[in-house]
């Protein structure tokens, strides 16, 4: 009798975990597909665009002196008179050339100019660069905007759901052979067959899966802000200042609106203002300081946008501990805030090099060759998840019946519900779907048949 009692709880957890499995993936799977996609193209932003744009980005010959600053920005104003430059941006590369932006009315411009002999070999409208595309396609949607962002931070929260409820239901229980646990039976045939494409990869990959969605997480708008407040209350964020002396006046502005390749750790830094003054310091002056402050290249200068603006050097090295935001006082030349990786709380530290892992920078070509199987892992699992679905020849949507055990059902939203304060787009989803429920599912025969595929009683 117990041992009967003990499998009925057994089936009705199972049945319960697997009802949640099912809509967390009919949820998510599209935007997985979608970010998978994207995500796998833009870890080779570096390679594509090198491709496209060679002319653009690379110099025919080798010099032996590059030209200073100033000649540098003052190949690009030529070629646009009536534009604004906002930044100066110095690749590690001999080869390469240095990449000036602009703004030419509305429209931001990236000129690129052959820094030995400064020639400008082109120019790119910055938004229309090829990756970019994919860029707003695995943040915005494309469409862009708030509910967009809001939805593929769901999506990602989602995912989470998706894989605590799918490592429980691939468990082995009746078996203990590696066949259709750690390897798939490529012999077999039907739904077995795919169940097992879509279980072992979901397992051998889970650790990745987790990795890119947590590291991801912080730019998001709801649970990024939530991680921002942990860090700052914990204090295992960043220091606003760092290394200066003296009254250090803030603005209103965060640094990662006015200046460009600013790390996550130091975008939502408050600005400090520059001292007063009659004339700015030149360029070289400020890549003088870069250069005595030993900023490693590939690094930004953006300039000023007002006259209590400052200069801003920046660096979101593909090595983590290389990260650099420095804000530099246009009119003395003072370095006002230098806040380097070694500054950073423990929480920044760590979000710091999962960005740099998540966008295939930590560890050169086989961060990005790990990045695009777990790309192309996500892709089979929800190819494969809707196959077994197909397979079963539901009549609707062929969601999993209720369990028996009213007291499962009830512990599980209990569980379901302590994740959704962790993640309130979670808690909020959960509520709306509980309100379909009762409000359409139950009380109306063919919204439940096409759930189901039985009738009301």
């Amino acid at each position: 009798m117990e041992h009967k009692k003990k499998k009925s709880n057994s089936r009705s957890w199972y049945q319960t975990i697997w009802r949640w499995h099912f809509y967390a993936g009919l949820f998510a799977a599209p935007f997985l597909l979608i970010l998978a996609f994207s995500g796998g193209v833009y870890l080779f932003k570096p390679q594509i665009e090198g491709a496209l744009y060679q002319d653009q980005y690379q110099v025919e010959e080798v010099g032996t002196e590059t030209l200073d600053s100033s000649s540098i920005i003052g190949a690009a104003q030529d070629r646009y008179p009536s534009a604004v430059v906002t930044a100066l941006k110095i690749y590690e590369e001999e080869d390469r050339t240095a990449e000036v932006t602009v703004m030419d009315g509305a429209i931001a411009k990236s000129v690129y100019v052959n820094s030995y002999t400064g020639t400008v070999q082109g120019e790119l409208v910055t938004s229309e660069k090829f990756t970019e595309l994919f860029k707003k396609l695995h943040s915005e949607l494309i469409v862009g905007g708030t509910f967009a962002n809001r939805l593929v931070e769901l999506a990602a929260c989602w995912t989470l759901i998706l894989l605590a409820t799918g490592l429980y239901l691939w468990w082995p229980r009746n078996q203990q052979s590696v066949w259709g646990t750690l390897l798939p039976r490529f012999r077999s045939k039907g739904r077995l067959y795919w169940r097992d494409m879509h279980a072992v990869p979901a397992f051998w990959f889970s650790i990745m899966i987790l990795i890119l969605i947590a590291t991801g997480l912080p730019w998001s708008g709801v649970m990024g802000e939530q991680i921002n407040r942990l860090a700052v209350s914990t204090n295992t964020g960043y220091p606003e200042y760092a290394h200066s002396f003296g009254e250090k006046p803030a603005s209103a502005v965060r640094a990662g609106d006015v200046a460009e390749d600013v790390p996550w750790a130091s975008q939502n830094d408050v600005v400090p203002v520059s001292g007063g003054g009659y004339q700015s310091i030149s360029m070289d002056d400020v890549a003088m300081i870069t250069a005595m402050e030993e900023i490693e290249k590939p690094y930004t200068i953006s300039l000023p946008v007002e006259e209590a603006g400052v200069y801003t050097i920046a660096t979101s090295h593909a090595a983590p501990w290389k990260s650099a935001t420095l804000h530099v006082d246009q009119y003395s030349g003072a370095i006002l805030s230098d806040v380097r990786y070694n500054d950073y709380g423990v929480l920044a530290k760590f979000i710091t090099a999962g960005i740099a892992l998540h966008e295939g920078r930590l560890f050169g070509w086989f961060n990005q060759l790990l990045g695009l199987l777990t790309c192309l892992a996500i892709i089979l699992i929800v190819v494969s998840s809707f196959v077994m679905w197909r397979k079963r020849k539901p009549d609707g949507l062929g969601s999993p019946k209720k369990p028996v055990s009213k007291k499962t059902t009830w512990i599980a939203l209990v569980i379901m519900f302590a994740g959704g304060v962790l993640m309130p787009l979670v808690g909020l989803s959960i509520v709306f779907v509980l309100l379909v429920d009762w409000l359409l599912v139950r009380r109306i025969p063919k919204v439940h048949r096409w759930f189901h595929g039985t009738s009301l009683r």
